[in-house]
């Protein structure tokens, strides 16, 4: 039997509709895993998804338990991220619990992921929703970083321009750590002043023994030697003060 030329067209036209079911089918089992599984939704209010998709993991505890199947803007601040989860998760995840935006490992895909904040608590339901913590942004951390290392770069490049004019001799420090006359001077300031100290010493031994002045400092000493010896007396009194009696047999009774 001859196929005609209509045929040919029909056959080609159910070849192609049959060939995009097929690659339909695998996209959609791709990437939503738990299409052939019991699921339950729930949802998060977020004010940056990060680059989160629909079909990306959801995960709990370090295991994939759902994925994401809708991303929504409700308001100008706020997206909504839908999620079906598996049902034998219900009794682990509870009402406290919060879901954040992470990253499957430093390059990897973004993924939702629920931490479990206490052990008690009710278990979550169907269509409640999981509290949200915000995703770090790493455009603002980055712009941070660069602004630390550009300050790093300008305090390293005024040290070293500092330390270069020391170096050289330029300003008061630099000639003070340079110059030997400086050094030389100051060595002897200090000598100057050890030698001042010194004299004194021996000036006023000098004058201790001078005829003039020996009665004034015999008498400061004496006063000196009156007033310890005051102060020794006051002292043993207090040592040897006796008992009153009353007073001794009041403690014993």
């Amino acid at each position: 039997m001859k196929i005609t030329s209509g045929q040919k067209v029909r056959i080609g036209v159910f070849t192609l509709v049959g060939i995009l079911i097929v690659v339909v089918g695998i996209f959609l089992i791709g990437n939503r895993k738990n299409m052939f599984t019991n699921t339950f939704a729930v949802h998060s209010i977020f004010r940056n998804v990060g680059g989160l998709q629909i079909g990306n993991k959801v995960r709990f505890s370090g295991i994939d338990v759902g994925t994401v199947q809708g991303i929504q803007i409700v308001t100008d601040t706020t997206v909504r991220v839908d999620m079906s989860l598996e049902s034998k998760l219900k009794p682990f995840v509870k009402k406290t619990a919060t879901a954040t935006i992470s990253s499957d490992g430093l390059m990897g895909d973004k993924l939702v992921t629920i931490s479990s904040n206490s052990e008690g608590g009710a278990p979550i339901a169907n269509g409640d929703r999981i509290t949200s913590v915000d995703p770090v942004d790493f455009g603002k951390v980055m712009n941070k970083i660069t602004a630390v290392v550009d300050n790093a770069n300008l305090i390293t490049e005024n040290l070293a321009g500092i330390t270069g004019k020391i170096n050289s001799g330029k300003g008061s420090l630099g000639k003070l750590l340079n110059s030997d006359t400086l050094s030389k001077s100051l060595i002897g300031t200090v000598n100057s002043i050890k030698k001042s100290s010194e004299g004194f010493g021996e000036n006023m031994e000098a004058l201790h023994h001078n005829f003039l002045l020996k009665g004034y400092f015999k008498k400061k000493d004496r006063e000196k030697q009156k007033a310890a010896d005051e102060a020794a007396k006051q002292q043993a009194q207090q040592q040897q003060q006796p008992v009153d009696p009353g007073k001794s047999k009041k403690g014993k009774s």
